[in-house]
């Protein structure tokens, strides 16, 4: 299965994210995954791509041309794929993917993640998203998608298909037993 991580180009500054990127690149090259992620070497991007390798995975990294330099292109990858846009890695990135994971990140790990989880609910993304919330990172925005839940701008049943864990356990079994959202009519 392709693993796509969306995660930051910055380390953070608690090094339990850090953690969590080895802990999730661990899982992926153990259950002989392939991780997709946006081909930098700096931050959690270059921690998460490092554990997968070092422990005999698969990674493959898709990058724009005009990011090679400032997130320093990973050079010892599976495979990079060289992309013109952010608009065109974004989309590579979706496609490869077979599920969706946000490790901890700025607004562009956030808007890669809500991406995907807004085409799940258009019929434009069959696969699961999920948001790893080690130490309650993702807390606040959980209880943002709770809120369109309480005021019916997100049905109940849509928000059951994403999943805020950083349970490996939980997170497999969410995978395996996904269902796309229903199509939804207006």
């Amino acid at each position: 299965m392709n693993i796509t991580v969306y995660c930051g180009a910055s380390l953070g500054n608690d090094p339990v994210y850090q953690a969590s990127a080895v802990r999730l690149g661990k899982w992926i090259a153990a259950n002989r995954h392939t991780l997709i992620y946006g081909g930098g070497r700096a931050g959690l991007m270059g921690v998460i791509a490092d554990t997968v390798l070092a422990e005999g995975g698969k990674v493959i990294g898709v990058i724009p041309t005009f990011l090679q330099a400032r997130e320093l292109a990973h050079r010892g990858l599976t495979q990079l794929i060289t992309v013109e846009t952010m608009q065109a890695r974004k989309k590579k990135m979706i496609e490869l993917g077979d599920a969706y994971i946000a490790l901890a990140g700025g607004p562009g790990t956030l808007e890669e993640i809500s991406e995907v989880i807004s085409w799940a609910r258009i019929g434009q993304n069959p696969n699961p998203c999920i948001l790893f919330n080690q130490n309650d990172y993702y807390q606040p925005l959980k209880m943002v998608f709770e809120q369109m839940v309480k005021y019916a701008f997100l049905t109940e049943e849509d928000y059951q298909k994403i999943l805020f864990s950083d349970d490996l356990e939980e997170i497999a079994r969410f995978i395996a037993t996904y269902q796309a959202p229903e199509i939804r009519c207006y």
